[in-house]
């Protein structure tokens, strides 16, 4: 089963009625925390954690297409989801002092991420 895990709004109101969205209003460290629990159940990443141009922290939304399914770990999406949170244990959390209208482009910016990886699957 596809099922896109998030913690942006905005992706439930676009995708929620062609995908499972799995969301959750969780921090950036938190959602790439749920997605490698995801794996450790068996799990496959679709697409990647850190597509994109924007820096981990840089915005506080991250959307990524799984496939979800019980079983032996993915290795492959294991190493990827520890990386990229080792990657994002580098940068600050720039996006804390953010305004409504700066985080409502982040939510914007997210969205069109993920709609160029599915337009690209």
């Amino acid at each position: 089963m596809l099922v896109i895990i998030t913690n942006n709004p905005l992706i439930q109101e676009s995708f929620g009625s062609t995908y499972t969205v799995d969301y959750e209003a969780l921090s950036y460290d938190d959602i790439l925390i749920k997605i490698r629990d995801a794996v450790h159940r068996g799990a496959s990443i679709l697409t990647h954690p850190l597509y994109g141009s924007v820096k981990p922290k840089e915005t506080p939304y991250r959307s990524v297409l799984m496939e979800m399914r019980e079983g032996p770990v993915d290795m492959d999406s294991l190493l990827l989801i520890e990386q990229t949170i080792a990657s994002a244990g580098k940068f600050p959390n720039k996006s804390a002092g953010y305004d409504e209208a700066t985080l409502n482009d982040c939510k914007i910016i997210d969205l069109s991420l993920l709609q160029g990886a599915l337009r690209s699957m």
